[in-house]
């Protein structure tokens, strides 16, 4: 059995503080994980620099009453006075380190190794400012940070379980792990100073800010204070049940995106449930892989629709639109010509940001063919081409360039963005994959910074041809509004990376659908029958609304679908017999509503002879190839077998969960009496096959917003 890179055992076994037992099981396992020993190696060389720098680092002699003060302090954390065995080495009484650029360096290499964010409540991190080797003592609840004195050039990261004793705590959603303050107190780490410099960029990305001293602190009077948190996301309305009479049709863009899942993974494994605007439900439930069946006539993807009744509302139809595109072989695939456009600035620096980014395009690079060629460009202040495009057979050059990546700096998102598009339609590969790779937190601060410029920029650029993928990183200042439109007007895809695995689950195992496009301009239009159906309601896809007439459009701009990817749409629909209450207008004054018409055969408003069928609804889609500007259609009837929940696959039953789920996180109003434990029981029952442990993942998450519903705080 692998053991997990982020178990604190490794730490321990790092430090030499397991028993021989423990020691000799960590040892087997080790045997079995490449990255929980690098952690083991990392600990230890942090481990012995950190003792290193304190050795020669002189003690700073402490008055008796601030020693007595650091003393009490010492006793309420560590309970009545007992300290771990590595606490009392470097006990809060006994310690403080002056400022010096190697202790700063290696301190700011800790913040960066634990990674914050998770659900640990006690508010252990606190940030706050020194202006050198005085003892800074905590203000008192009242005084709160206006009581810190000075604004120096240096700044002491304490752990507390007394946010208001100690300063300011950060933002909940950062709360670092059990797990990681385990780490942080295995390696002794109480206290510290960092460059006030470095440290502004970490706190910058975890939601603080620097007061600056004529911003109503007066010039002696400085803090960290939290600043809102800047993570951006869009409002969704929810779509509404409609009547069929008034709405016969429902025509939307389809979407591959699954950036919304593992953000909403981030938020809950930190301990707060996320907000409603990052919750795209569709987002959710293409996350994951169903077995549709592979398209077997000349369309590039297949069409599948099944219909049951509905979890949530049992006397309603549930109808799943599914779809598969083709599938290559890693030798089928053509020629790729890549540009890494990478944001390196200085809001890059955590752990999760660039270190992360560098590893997940290693991972790329390792499944590229020789016949591939990758480029680098990358952005802060200014933008600049660090690798010219590069055949893959020099491996070697294109992951040397980017392990020399730094963050620092600005963020001139729209120049680098330009100087991407212009190297790929340099080096442009007729019938290859000619994509941009976009990196980043999406926080744009310098050059073209306004999210309608940026989308027009893209969208004037998916018109050479190039197609864009969009990887998200980080939290904090994550702009994921941004991203999402971005990904959608330059003809991609858009994931959000918040761990290695899922780095891995983009990048190698889902690959082709990643970089390959095999059909693109993908309209869905439904038409539904008013003698079967009284009402309907697409769930998801609020924002990729289309007007019925853009469906024949081929101007209209639409989603694009990978090789090997699947998409599902859900629609909730209200049978005829079925009331519902919506909402009513006025009569019309100069001709009949379409409800006053229905049953009249000849008015040419009336139904016709297909109504008078047991047909449910006709799924029509629209698609042009890759690089096609006429699009093709897809028609298919669908009747309604009168099928229950129990009839029914685990991949629809398990892609229902996910979409209930959903619902539930955003607070729909149309989820009824649902829970997330009756969304937890259906999830179970359907797990089915499940290689990767996706949807294992998944239950687990349902397992843990029970748990924040339960206890909020």
């Amino acid at each position: 059995m692998s053991i997990d890179p982020n178990d604190p055992k490794l730490t321990a076994y790092a430090l030499g503080e397991l028993d021989d037992t423990e020691r000799a099981e960590v040892e087997a396992q080790l045997k079995e994980s490449e990255a929980a020993r690098q952690t083991v190696n990392e600990v230890r060389k942090t481990a012995a620099l950190l003792t290193r720098e304190l050795k020669a680092e002189p003690a700073l002699a402490l008055s008796d009453d601030q020693r007595e003060a650091i003393d009490a302090k010492a006793r309420q954390v560590y309970g009545g006075g007992k300290k771990s065995t590595t606490a009392k080495r470097l006990a809060l009484r006994r310690w403080w380190i002056p400022t010096s650029v190697a202790a700063s360096l290696l301190i700011v290499g800790f913040v960066g190794y634990v990674q914050l964010g998770g659900p640990y409540r006690a508010r252990e991190l606190i940030l706050m400012v020194s202006s050198g080797p005085e003892v800074m003592m905590p203000p008192s609840p009242t005084a709160q940070a206006s009581r810190v004195k000075g604004i120096g050039t240096s700044a002491r990261v304490y752990m507390s379980d007394d946010p208001t004793g100690w300063g300011i705590p950060v933002h909940p959603q950062q709360y670092m792990t059990a797990a990681d303050v385990k780490k942080l107190q295995s390696l002794g780490y109480v206290g510290g100073v960092i460059a006030r410099q470095q440290v502004e960029y970490d706190a910058y990305s975890y939601g603080y800010q620097v007061p600056k001293p004529d911003e109503g602190w007066g010039r002696k009077h400085s803090a960290w204070v939290p600043a809102c948190n800047t993570e951006d996301y869009d409002h969704i309305i929810e779509n509404p049940f409609l009547a069929v009479t008034d709405n016969p049709l429902s025509t939307f863009s389809i979407d591959v995106d699954t950036a919304s899942y593992a953000n909403i993974r981030r938020f809950l494994n930190q301990g707060t449930l996320p907000p409603p605007g990052a919750v795209r439900i569709e987002e959710m439930v293409n996350y994951f892989d169903y077995d549709y069946p592979l398209p077997t006539g000349d369309d590039p993807f297949s069409v599948n629709v099944e219909v049951a009744d509905c979890p949530w509302k049992t006397d309603h139809i549930l109808a799943r639109i599914g779809i598969k595109g083709q599938e290559f072989e890693p030798d089928e695939r053509p020629p790729a010509n890549l540009v890494f456009l990478i944001d390196v600035s200085g809001s890059m620096q955590p752990a999760n940001k660039l270190p992360l980014l560098k590893e997940a395009m290693e991972m790329l690079v390792d499944q590229l063919a020789y016949d591939d060629s990758v480029a680098i460009v990358v952005y802060a202040g200014a933008s600049g081409l660090v690798l010219p495009s590069t055949p893959c057979e020099d491996k070697g050059a294109i992951l040397s360039a980017l392990d020399r990546l730094q963050s620092g700096g600005s963020t001139n998102g729209g120049a680098g963005i330009q100087l991407a598009y212009d190297t790929v339609v340099d080096n442009f590969i007729e019938g290859g994959v000619n994509r941009v790779i976009l990196a980043t937190d999406g926080d744009f601060n310098v050059g073209t910074t306004s999210q309608s410029e940026l989308v027009r920029m893209i969208e004037e650029k998916a018109k050479s041809g190039v197609f864009l993928s969009v990887l998200g990183f980080g939290m904090g200042n994550y702009k994921d509004s941004t991203l999402e439109k971005l990904a959608d007007k330059g003809n991609g895809n858009y994931a959000y990376i918040d761990t290695a695995n899922e780095a891995r689950k983009v990048l190698v195992e889902q690959i082709g659908g990643t970089l390959v496009t095999i059909a693109k301009d993908v309209k869905i239009q439904i038409e539904f029958n008013p003698a079967e159906v009284n009402a309907y309601r697409l769930i998801g896809y609020e924002n990729r609304m289309l007007r019925a007439e853009d469906f024949n459009d081929d101007t209209k701009d639409a989603g694009e679908i990978g090789a090997g990817h699947t998409v599902t749409a859900f629609y909730e629909i209200v049978p005829a017999g079925v009331e519902i209450d919506l909402p009513e207008v006025d009569p019309l004054k100069y001709q009949p509503a379409v409800a006053e018409t229905f049953s009249v055969e000849e008015s040419p408003r009336g139904p016709k002879p297909a109504a008078q069928g047991d047909e449910l609804m006709t799924v029509k889609l629209r698609y042009k190839e890759p690089d096609g500007d006429t699009s093709k259609l897809i028609e298919m009837p669908v009747t309604d077998g009168g099928l229950t929940l129990n009839d029914m696959s685990d991949d629809f039953v398990f892609a229902g969960s996910v979409a209930s789920f959903g619902m539930l996180l955003r607070g729909s109003e149309h989820s009824g009496d649902f829970t997330y434990q009756a969304v937890l029981e259906m999830a179970q029952a359907s797990i089915g096959e499940d290689p990767f442990g996706y949807r294992t993942e998944f239950v687990n998450l349902v397992k843990r917003a029970i748990e924040l519903q339960l206890d909020p705080e």
